[in-house]
């Protein structure tokens, strides 16, 4: 029975992570509560590993740890290979260069521990452990982000909705639609079309999307004919073409159906990689729905990822700098110490 107590924390963390959610399934919090519940799971499980026969136990421990470490490495390569293929097709930017960085980042990491080794220097040494404790911080809140993302884009809407929201994106010569956000008006047509199926009332398609400095046009109109072209009654259209950011994407929309329809009921339609973030700024632009991602090309995702969890993470700068920062104090203090 004692034994059992190992997985108290566990419990604990999924009893916030399942309260938290159900009041709101749109806070990074979630996310957090979930990996606590998995690292607390895992911990609890290798302390059973003593009741284990025979020399399995210390095979399964191994295993535990030799199993990520091999993966890491297969992690890097693979960004690296990623961000060559993202600037071969999408063209040299920060945004593109992402995962190429940072799997250049996560060999280095590796790298480091054996060059502080050989120089046998105290101070290096003591720098390499603080680094490794804040890429561990820095991984944990990824790795949270990434799990509760997965699980964010599996929600299912049920029932009928009033309105459809599609998120703007840059237009292709300043009035196409590109590719990446057909894909969000595709999705918007299959949820009109699926709740016309049913009986319902057709919901209300609502593009979001100003003009831009180097756009014809306002990104909601030419998204707006996409869909008419698509055999959209125009009536089926209201836009909402004044806002220049995502943040204004979803506050001038809510502002149009609260004011139309209150007490609306929506779903907000941007790409799978942006969905989970979307989700937290509708959270606070107080949106009555949920957000839904549509598919996007698998060379795109990783970088799209990369730039949304640092979008995230600066977001909630001021608790994760002094974190980092306190372990940053920490190991200097251990260093100076030795």
């Amino acid at each position: 029975m004692a034994d059992m107590f190992v997985f108290a924390p566990a419990l604990l963390f999924l009893v916030l992570f399942g309260m938290s959610a159900r009041e709101d399934r749109r806070r990074f919090r979630n996310a957090v509560y979930l990996g606590l519940t998995c690292i607390s799971l895992v911990i609890g499980l290798l302390a059973q590993l003593r009741h284990a026969p025979g020399g399995i136990g210390p095979l399964v421990v191994a295993a535990v740890f030799a199993v990520p470490a091999l993966g890491v490495v297969v992690l890097a390569f693979f960004l690296i290979a990623n961000g060559v293929t993202m600037v071969r097709k999408e063209g040299r930017s920060l945004g593109n260069l992402l995962s190429l960085l940072a799997g250049l980042a996560i060999l280095g990491l590796l790298i480091l521990p054996v060059a502080a080794a050989q120089s046998g220097s105290v101070t290096a040494a003591g720098a390499t452990a603080t680094i490794g404790l804040i890429a561990l911080y820095v991984s944990f809140l990824f790795l949270c982000f990434l799990g509760y993302a997965y699980l964010y884009g599996r929600i299912k809407v049920r029932g009928d909705v009033d309105y459809v929201v599609m998120l703007g994106s840059g237009l292709v010569g300043g009035d196409r639609v590109p590719p990446l956000l057909a894909s969000r008006l595709h999705k918007g047509i299959q949820i009109h079309q699926a709740q016309l199926a049913r009986g319902g009332t057709p919901p209300v398609l609502l593009p979001s999307g100003g003009k831009g400095s180097d756009e014809k046009v306002a990104e909601a109109r030419a998204m707006a004919d996409w869909l008419i072209a698509e055999g959209i009654p125009a009536g089926h259209i209201r836009l909402e073409d004044q806002s220049r950011t995502t943040e204004e994407n979803l506050r001038f929309s809510e502002a149009i159906m609260a004011r139309d329809t209150p007490g609306y009921r929506c779903v907000v339609v941007t790409n799978n990689f942006h969905a989970f973030r979307a989700a937290m700024m509708a959270r606070k632009a107080r949106v009555n729905g949920q957000v839904l991602g549509s598919p996007t090309a698998a060379y795109f995702w990783p970088s799209a990822t990369i730039r949304e969890f640092v979008a995230v993470f600066m977001e909630h700068k001021v608790v994760n700098l002094a974190i980092c920062g306190a372990l940053a104090a920490s190991g200097a203090l251990l260093t100076l110490a030795a």
